[in-house]
């Protein structure tokens, strides 16, 4: 088991120049760019049990706002109302944004603190034809660094022959039935999509 940090420097070398000055203290053309084209970020939150929380967020291109170099809106959607991205930024403010294009092997990486906003002027700028949202995340950055190809290239996640069929897997409403214990019937995939579709 490696336990410490020389341990683990035994198995791997420094990391090179350009991976480590890639790092920036807030968003520089580049960044705002990616970020402006993106539908999806990932929102990684720490708990206050030190518990951590992956959470997926998606729009149309750019639904995540720029502010200025070091601050960006993310609108809240509705969702399962479990809260927990919500909860921990309460709780600790600490999160980790991974940013995606679909097509592109190359993200985007973010790190800082968060803080719940309502401020009218913020809801504004994240409203959308279809909702204002009831509050946006606000995130303050500390990292901003573009994401090698290499996982990517390796998963082929946007080549099309890489993709499964859905029905290798069961429908969400049957997994959750049984995962959850419950006897009532399960949602349909195709109840469940109608269901989606109304709440989007």
């Amino acid at each position: 088991m490696i336990q410490t940090i020389e341990q683990l420097r035994v198995l791997y070398p420094p990391a090179k120049e350009r991976a480590v000055k890639k790092q920036l203290p807030a968003l520089d053309m580049y960044c705002e760019r990616y970020i402006g084209l993106s539908p999806f970020v990932v929102i990684s939150s720490l708990g206050v049990d030190q518990m951590l929380d992956a959470s997926p967020r998606g729009g149309a291109s750019g639904f995540v706002k720029i502010v200025d170099a070091h601050t960006l809106l993310i609108p809240d959607s509705p969702g399962n109302n479990r809260l927990d991205t919500l909860e921990n930024i309460i709780h600790t403010g600490q999160v980790g944004l991974l940013f995606l294009i679909p097509g592109m092997d190359e993200t985007l990486r973010v790190n800082g603190t968060a803080c719940l906003s309502v401020a009218p002027a913020d809801l504004e700028q994240c409203t959308t034809d279809v909702r204002t949202p009831k509050l946006v995340i606000k995130v303050s950055i500390t990292q901003a660094y573009m994401h090698c190809a290499k996982a990517f290239m390796r998963s082929k996640l946007w080549d099309p022959q890489s993709h499964i069929d859905r029905s290798v897997m069961p429908s969400m409403g049957e997994m959750v039935t049984v995962q959850a214990g419950m006897t009532t019937p399960a949602e349909t995939q195709e109840e469940m999509m109608a269901r989606y579709r109304a709440e989007l």
